[in-house]
């Protein structure tokens, strides 16, 4: 594709050189760059794209797009726009062909049930017979197939690879979850969205790399609803007003709220699973979803809105809903013993809530809460979530999460603040396998035991290494040397 093509559309401010140039390929990282290739440079948070014109320059790039000078004078195609994040997301999505408007495009977006979700509508629309693509937290799945993917929402040029990819072998719809991030780095630029997916609001990417506030996160989030044809917000809610203001195309609501064009009611939560009856404009009558809580009930309603959105008929819903499970939300691990094992992905003061509230409504005997809080990240929520263990699990156990370049003892000094001088049993146990172990050791008959936090990750990051980390293969280790003790 001829440069000047790829280009149109942009604002191009100033241009160095000719347009006509045949463009083979696209980068943003000077060590993929490849002969023919336009180079993006990106003002990224840890680096320069900039600073890298001239390497990229030397291995074959022979156009660059910036957005401030290089300083370079060599021979070379230059074109100045004033934004190049933006850039790079209408050259990808032209260079691969405009692959969202091959399938339908469906986004969730929110700060909890994004994942549960997506996985929720794939299980329906697979019961309905399609081939589906999904982008998220725990990866890229083809139809079974599974592939790598750095970021809940990749960056612009990989994601339209990968929609390249995926209307290449057919899939009919894609669900993706999208992240503040994503929207307000333009990942998901030039993307065509069917339907977009309003889940909740609350305090997390608040920080010196993230949000500076949330004002500024929620805004991320409505971008969504200026790029979709029809969307999906949750009624219940406190940011749905604002949502629903900001939106741009045809919106539904959902909730527990019986104004919602979607409901729910006659809630029966168990140990396992939830039932719950559905009124809405396509479909009536009973549900059930294998996650157990409240919570499962809004991501089952959004799904159930997107279903009928799409026109899938109601037994294709139900069939699908049954069938749905989520690696790391909510998810019962097989201990044999008389005690139970929950991993949660549990991260922020309203999931943590969330998990230990639904535990707490069947636990036979104790709860017991095992969590920490992810360094470099917003420090606020840590005392909160200390106070919320405190005030719902019997025992709780403050440990690490993937500490990253902050000292763990700080961290778990910040989280006891809200537990402590609280008549409470807590214990402060740095390392989380000795942790995972003490609370097994101490469980009783129909404890439930609620690892919260790292969830999906089979890793922790320290400042000078990430380890591997499953707490599956953790609690089994476990639960094998305890047999023989």
């Amino acid at each position: 594709m001829l440069l000047a093509e790829l280009v149109r559309g942009l604002n191009i401010t100033n241009v160095k050189g000719e347009g006509d140039i045949e463009i083979k390929g696209i980068a943003y990282d000077s060590r993929k760059v490849g002969k023919g290739y336009v180079f993006v440079c990106i003002d990224g948070m840890t680096a320069d794209g900039h600073d890298y014109a001239y390497e990229a320059m030397k291995k074959g790039a022979v156009a660059l797009i910036v957005q401030k000078d290089t300083g370079m004078n060599e021979n070379v195609t230059v074109m100045r726009t004033d934004d190049t994040r933006k850039a790079l997301a209408l050259v990808s999505d032209r260079f691969y062909g405009h692959p969202s408007g091959r399938f339908r495009l469906i986004g969730i977006t929110g700060t909890k049930g994004k994942t549960t979700t997506t996985f929720m509508i794939k299980a329906i629309l697979e019961a309905a017979g399609r081939k589906v693509g999904l982008i998220g937290t725990l990866g890229t799945r083809i139809g079974e197939r599974e592939l790598y993917s750095e970021h809940t929402t990749p960056e612009s040029l990989e994601l339209q690879m990968l929609f390249s990819e995926m209307a290449e072998e057919g899939v009919e719809e894609v669900v993706m979850e999208v992240s503040s991030q994503g929207l307000a780095l333009q990942r998901v630029g030039a993307c065509e969205f069917d339907t977009a997916v309003f889940t909740n609001l609350s305090r997390d990417h608040i920080g010196e790399r993230e949000h500076a506030s949330m004002e500024e996160y929620l805004l991320a989030k409505c971008k969504l609803f200026k790029m979709a044809k029809r969307g999906l917000v949750n009624l219940d809610s406190a940011y749905a007003s604002k949502v629903l203001d900001e939106a741009e195309c045809m919106t539904m609501t959902y909730g527990l709220d019986e104004h919602a064009d979607i409901s729910a009611h006659n809630i029966i939560k168990m140990p396992h699973n939830v039932e719950f009856d559905i009124d809405s404009p396509w479909y009536g009558g009973k549900f059930s979803v294998n996650i157990p809580g409240r919570f499962s009930v809004y991501n089952a309603l959004a799904s159930a809105g997107v279903s009928g959105l799409l026109g899938i008929p109601q037994e294709i819903v139900q069939k699908g809903l049954e069938r749905v499970q989520v690696p790391g939300r909510a998810e019962l691990v097989d201990t044999g013993r008389n005690f139970s094992v929950i991993i949660d992905y549990a991260h922020s003061p309203d999931s943590l809530e969330n998990i230990l509230s639904t535990v707490k409504d069947y636990a036979e005997g104790r709860v017991v809460c095992v969590f920490g809080c992810g360094g470099d990240r917003d420090r606020t929520k840590r005392p909160m979530m200390g106070a919320i263990s405190a005030r719902l699990a019997d025992y709780t156990v403050i440990t690490s999460d993937n500490p990253r370049t902050e000292d763990p003892d700080s961290i778990i000094a910040q989280i006891e603040e809200g537990i402590k001088g609280k008549d409470v049993k807590y214990i402060c146990i740095r390392d989380r396998r000795e942790a995972i172990r003490h609370a097994m050791r101490g469980a009783g008959a129909g404890d439930v035991l609620v690892l919260a936090g790292k969830g999906h990750e089979t890793y922790q990051i320290f400042s000078d290494r990430t380890i591997h980390f499953d707490e599956r293969e953790v609690v089994r280790e476990i639960l094998e040397k305890m047999k023989m003790d």
